[in-house]
C-alpha cells in the first residue's frame, strides 16, 4: 500500500516508534496537527479532535464520521479542496458521539444547492435512542463535559440539534459505491450502538473509537456504561479481516498488516486482562474496594504506544466493569442507604478536632497520600462549604492531584475541582448550569 508523503502519515511513524510526546503534544484528542491529508490514494483524513475520513470510490465519496459542530466547515473545505466535484453520496456515523457526527449538515446544503441527491445517513439503529437521550439530558451532559474537558466557558453548553440517520441497521449491513464495499458491523464497546467498518478492496479497517492510539476509553467515570469484553471480541473480529491499514477515530492511521495485527490484538489482550481479573475477584463474593485493590493492571501492555492511559485511566475500568455486572452498590453496608455528605463529613469533622485540624492534616497528608488528602479535604467543604481556608487548600490539593496523572480526564477533573474552590464552591459546572437554568425561568 503505497503511503502518501505528508506531515500526518510522517507523525504516524514516529508515534509507532514511541518518539511522539502522546500525553500533551500530540494528544489522541487535542493535536497541533490539524486538516485534510490524503493518506493512501483515495483516502482523505481530516485531522480534527476526531477524524472524518472521505474515500473515493470512483463515483461519488463515502464519509466514515462526520466531525465536531465547530469541524463543519473546515471538513467541508478540505473533502472539496481534494475533490471540487464529486458528491458525497453515503455518510457512517461509527457511533453517536458529538465529536462525530455534525459535517453531514455542510454537505446536504451543498447537494440541494447543486442538485445532487442528499447523503444517505447510516448508523446502527441505537444511535436515534441517543441522540434522544443528548436532548433530554443535555444539562447534564454539559456538566460532565466542562468538567472532563476543563472547559471553563459559562456560556458553553451542549448541542442539542442532530442529523438523524435515514437508514439504521442491526448485526451487519453491506453496501455497494462504485468500485468499493462497505461493510458495516455492529459492535459494543465504548457505546452500545458502535459500528466498525470494513472496506475488503483496498483491506482498510475503520475502527471509530474502538481504537483512539490510547488506553480505551472504557472507565469514564461520568458517562453511560461501556462494554469491555465485548469490545475486545470486535477487535479480534477485525483482526479475522487482515487489513493492512487501519484509520481510527482519534490518533495517527497504521499502516501494515502486522502492525495492525498487532494494535488490535494487544488493545483486545489489555481489556481482557483487567475483565477477567475484576470478574474472578467479584466470583468471590468481594466489595468494589476489594476488587479495586486487588487488580493488577497489565503495566507491560500499557507501555506500548498506542496503549498507554493518556484519556482514560484503567482504574476506571475496574469501576466499569464492576457497574455492568453487579450493579451500582459498592457492597459496603454503610453506604446502601447513606447519611448525607453535610451530615457525615459534619460528623467527622468534630470528632476530629474541628475545621483547622482537618484541613492541616489534609495538606500533611498531600505529599505521602494524596487520596486520603483529597478525603480529608473534601469531608472539610462538605462540613464548612463557604469557609476561604478550606477552599484554599482545596484548590492546592486537587491543583498538586492534577499535575501528576497521566491521563487527560482524571487531570481535567481534578481541575475542574481546583477552579471551583478558587472562586469559593464545590463545582463550577453546576453553579453555572444552575444560574443559567434561572434566568431561563425569569424570562419566561
Amino acid at each position: 500500500m503505497q503511503v502518501a508523503d505528508n506531515e500526518l502519515m510522517e507523525l504516524a511513524e514516529r508515534a509507532w516508534q514511541g518518539q511522539l510526546d502522546l500525553m500533551f503534544e500530540h494528544h489522541p484528542v487535542n493535536s497541533p496537527v490539524s486538516g485534510g491529508f490524503e493518506i493512501v490514494d483515495g483516502v482523505l483524513a481530516h485531522k480534527g479532535i476526531a477524524y472524518a475520513y472521505a474515500i473515493d470510490t470512483g463515483d461519488g465519496l463515502v464519509m466514515l464520521d462526520a466531525g465536531l459542530k465547530t469541524e463543519v466547515q473546515r471538513i467541508y473545505d478540505a473533502v472539496r479542496a481534494w475533490r471540487p466535484d464529486d458528491p458525497v453520496k453515503l455518510v457512517l456515523f461509527s457511533h453517536h458521539h458529538v465529536d462525530h457526527v455534525f459535517a453531514t449538515s455542510a454537505f446536504t446544503a451543498e447537494a440541494s444547492e447543486r442538485g445532487w441527491p442528499t447523503p444517505e445517513v447510516i448508523s446502527h439503529r441505537l444511535t436515534m435512542q441517543h441522540f434522544d437521550r443528548y436532548v433530554t439530558t443535555a444539562g447534564w451532559n454539559t456538566a460532565i463535559n466542562r468538567r472532563q474537558f476543563a472547559i471553563h466557558a459559562p456560556n458553553y453548553f451542549w448541542p442539542t440539534g442532530y442529523r438523524y440517520p435515514d437508514t439504521v441497521y442491526d448485526r451487519q449491513l453491506e453496501r455497494k459505491v462504485g468500485n468499493l464495499t462497505f461493510e458495516f458491523n455492529y459492535a459494543r464497546g465504548e457505546t452500545d450502538d458502535h459500528t466498525w467498518t470494513w472496506i475488503p478492496e483496498r483491506k482498510i479497517i475503520m475502527p471509530g473509537d474502538l481504537f483512539i492510539w490510547a488506553l480505551p476509553n472504557a472507565g469514564n467515570p461520568q458517562k453511560v456504561q461501556r462494554y469491555i469484553s465485548d469490545w475486545a471480541d470486535a477487535l479480534r473480529e477485525m483482526d479475522s479481516r487482515g487489513a493492512e491499514l487501519l484509520i481510527p477515530g482519534h490518533g495517527f492511521p497504521i499502516v501494515g498488516a502486522e502492525r495492525v495485527h498487532q494494535a488490535l490484538t494487544e488493545t483486545a489482550q489489555l481489556l481482557d486482562n483487567i475483565e477477567d481479573q475484576v470478574l474472578v475477584l467479584m466470583n468471590q463474593g468481594l466489595t468494589q474496594d476489594e476488587v479495586y485493590q486487588q487488580v493488577k493492571l497489565p503495566e507491560e501492555l500499557m507501555q506500548r504506544p498506542f496503549l498507554k492511559p493518556i484519556y482514560d485511566d484503567a482504574h476506571f475500568l475496574i469501576r466499569m466493569i464492576w457497574r455492568r455486572y453487579g450493579g451500582w452498590w459498592d457492597g459496603e453496608y454503610d453506604t446502601l442507604l447513606p447519611a448525607s455528605k453535610p451530615d457525615l463529613a459534619t460528623t467527622w469533622v468534630e470528632m476530629s478536632g474541628g475545621i483547622a485540624v482537618v484541613v492541616a492534616r489534609a495538606e500533611a497528608e498531600l505529599d505521602a497520600r494524596p487520596e486520603i488528602a483529597a478525603h480529608l479535604i473534601e469531608a472539610a467543604m462538605h462540613a464548612a462549604p463557604d469557609d476561604a481556608a478550606v477552599h484554599a487548600a482545596r484548590a492546592k490539593i486537587y491543583r498538586a492531584r492534577s499535575a501528576v496523572q497521566t491521563a487527560l480526564m482524571p487531570r481535567n477533573i481534578f481541575n475542574h475541582a481546583a477552579l471551583s474552590s478558587d472562586e469559593g464552591i464545590r463545582d463550577l459546572a453546576s453553579r453555572d448550569l444552575r444560574e443559567q437554568m434561572a434566568e431561563k425561568q425569569s424570562r419566561r
